[in-house]
């Protein structure tokens, strides 16, 4: 490679590390594997190194990656957060260590020990504590400047509030989400039709940086502390007498730190985290080897972005070979159809693999899958295995194709995929797999509004097969309803009462009930309005429907094809067996005074509930919207109205009264 190809190289690389390290630091949504974001970094570490005069301080080689998130507190580290310098071979490792070796005959120092630690796959934090009390803590950032996540912190149960010793002191850890952690969330994010988490370094590093610390708090953070940033008013002589110090003060510190007086030693350390990590509760990306001295750690200082004491070794990632003997697929809680592979048994990273999921019809198709290929697995980030890779060289012939189904495999009913959508899901709403989620949305507040009729209900009632569908709601029993609970009598009359109550509901609630894809509370009503009761609803066509204001195609399209389903009328007729109301009991109005114009409402009413101003908004043939846009017509202001009001100014909109407000509907 000639002078002027490195420099284009170089050039590449560098934007290639900066969009890849902003998905990873800054997005916490990762586009490629740690692994491949390593052999860039390595291949453009060793351009620079060979090619001097191209080298750059912008170069991601030369800093830490990351950025501070607009809305977070700048924090800037007293003690900068360091990165450390990645190495991809045992060979590198003695490089290190040999280099170590030679600086301690320098300056007169025997016996070197170190310490090797598991490298914690997470996000970098400094907590500080004065006289023994937690007041801020901060992520690693671009090393010198971090973000304040105090709140964010201390809904981390690992972090002590308050230490042992009341003295100044700031700590570094690695917060982190436990592998069965992770896993859980994943379900359930698959579950509720969110995207996944990439990993569980993202995971954690999402949670930690949102600006709601309520949604933290939600998440199953954990912290492992590994380092003294700096302390008053005591001194260590070794790295591993600090890490006892901070386990006495009731920090949750790195449990797997092993003592090394030698390379052997540290090559059988680094073996053996290797050999343990599929036992690890947490993931890991590398075993860190330190200097234990610490007053040698002086001597041999840092560069701008690496201490040159430590280093960290970072394990291959493991593949193996094996067959793709069948492809099944299974219906979520949503309806969503997923191809699950179903492998010959692999040993991966210390696991046996018989199954993984394909995620969807786009997937198989990228991957030119067929069944019976030989396929390369690996586990991404160490926990969710994957297909890789299709060794297409080694087909027979006798592999076949594979189609997702027109139909669910588990009711029969209709499977569709929506236009721009990668999921195929089951339109019928009676679904075994589907009943639980279709039943907790049926009775909830804004459609049924079954109150009493909770998650832990539902799913007793499911356990005891005392409901096997949506209309089972209403032949329930009182005895049944009390046998749920100890003394359940009065919750059972209760219950009986609610759900006799939603008999009498208006249309729009059982439409929205229904949960027809694409259709919630105000499509419900404008449905409602327009078509007066159930029969005429079922029997629109997508051109009639589509017509209609804030419908669309996309919404037509859903409910036509919702209404056709056998299941959908099967429903409906049992629901007016028992009496359900399917007519709409708002009174014919004509006067669409407010019909076009969009409101927002801020702050508090004085007369009205927020749902009673926006009803007679609707009413009027109005809409109502969350969020201020230069589409917005009018920001309905109560007291205490916020950065609403502050948008609706800046934009110039038109900004009205309570009083206003009641003058323009009388």
């Amino acid at each position: 490679m000639n002078k002027e190809q490195a420099k284009k190289r170089i050039e590449e690389l560098r934007a290639l590390v900066e969009y890849h390290a902003k998905k990873y630091y800054d997005e916490d949504k990762p586009e490629i594997s740690d692994f491949e974001y390593d052999m860039l970094m390595v291949e453009l570490r060793n351009l620079e190194k060979e090619n001097p005069e191209f080298q750059s301080e912008d170069s991601l080689t030369q800093k830490v990656g990351g950025h501070v998130k607009e809305g977070f507190t700048k924090v800037t580290h007293e003690v900068p957060l360091q990165s450390l310098q990645d190495v991809f071979s045992i060979s590198e490792v003695k490089d290190f260590v040999d280099k170590i070796e030679q600086k301690a005959e320098e300056n007169g120092i025997k016996n070197v020990k170190y310490v090797v630690e598991t490298k914690i796959d997470g996000l970098s934090a400094a907590l500080e504590y004065k006289k023994g009390k937690f007041t801020r803590g901060a992520t690693r950032g671009n090393g010198l400047v971090g973000e304040d996540v105090t709140e964010n912190l201390k809904t981390v149960k690992t972090i002590p509030m308050e230490i042992k010793d009341k003295i100044d002191i700031t700590v570094r850890g690695e917060v982190f989400i436990a592998k069965d952690e992770f896993e859980k969330m994943n379900q359930e994010r698959e579950e509720n039709e969110e995207e996944l988490f990439a990993n569980a370094r993202n995971a954690a590093a999402g949670s930690l940086r949102q600006l709601d610390s309520k949604i933290t708090a939600k998440r199953p953070l954990d912290i492992y502390i590994f380092n003294v940033q700096k302390i008053e008013g005591k001194q260590f002589n070794s790295h591993y007498e600090e890490l006892e110090y901070l386990n006495s003060l009731g920090f949750n510190v790195n449990p797997v730190r092993i003592y090394c007086n030698n390379m052997e030693e540290i090559e059988k350390a680094i073996q053996k985290i290797g050999d343990d990590r599929e036992n690890l509760s947490f993931g890991i990306d590398g075993a860190v080897v330190k200097v234990d001295d610490l007053k040698f750690r002086e001597i041999l200082g840092t560069t701008v972005k690496t201490p040159r004491w430590a280093v960290a070794y970072k394990y291959p990632p493991e593949k193996k070979e094996t067959v793709l003997k069948d492809i099944i697929c299974q219906v979520g809680r949503t309806g969503v159809i997923t191809p699950m592979a179903i492998l010959e048994p692999v040993k991966v990273a210390g696991s046996t693999i018989s199954k993984t999921t394909l995620h969807n019809e786009d997937f198989i198709k990228e991957k030119e899958l067929k069944i019976g290929d030989t396929v390369v697995i690996q586990k991404a980030g160490d926990v969710i295995p994957e297909i890789v890779e299709v060794k297409k060289e080694k087909r027979t012939g006798n592999e076949k194709e594979f189609e997702m189904p027109k139909i669910c495999p588990v009711c029969g009913a209709q499977a569709v995929r929506e236009e721009g959508e990668a999921a195929i899901r089951c339109t019928g709403i009676e679904c075994p797999a589907k009943l639980y989620r279709n039943l907790v949305h049926f009775v909830s507040r804004e459609a049924m509004n079954i109150d009493g009729l909770g998650e832990n209900i539902i799913a007793q009632l499911l356990e005891k097969k005392l409901i096997q569908n949506i209309a089972d709601i209403y032949a329930l029993k009182f005895e049944d309803i009390a046998s749920l609970k100890k003394n359940g009598k009065k919750f059972a009359q209760n219950l009986i009462d609610s759900i006799n109550n939603s008999k009498e509901n208006d249309l729009y609630r059982l439409i929205t009930a229904l949960g027809i894809r694409h259709v919630g509370s105000k499509a419900s009503k404008i449905l409602a309005r327009k078509y007066k009761n159930i029969d005429n609803l079922s029997n629109a066509s997508c051109e009639e429907l589509s017509d209609i204001n804030d419908i669309g195609e996309v919404m037509a399209n859903s409910i036509r094809e919702f209404f056709i389903s056998e299941q959908t009328l099967d429903l409906i007729n049992r629901l007016k067996e028992s009496g359900v109301n399917v007519n709409s009991l708002e009174e014919d109005f004509e006067d669409n005074r407010f019909e076009g114009k969009t409101f927002v409402l801020t702050g508090t009413l004085e007369n009205y509930t927020r749902k009673e101003a926006e009803d007679l908004i609707e009413k009027f043939g109005g809409k109502t919207s969350s969020s201020v846009s230069k589409k917005t017509d009018y920001l309905l202001a109560g007291e205490e109205a916020g950065s609403k009001l502050t948008k609706a100014q800046t934009l110039g909109i038109t900004i009205i009264s309570e009083q206003e407000f009641t003058n323009m509907i009388s």
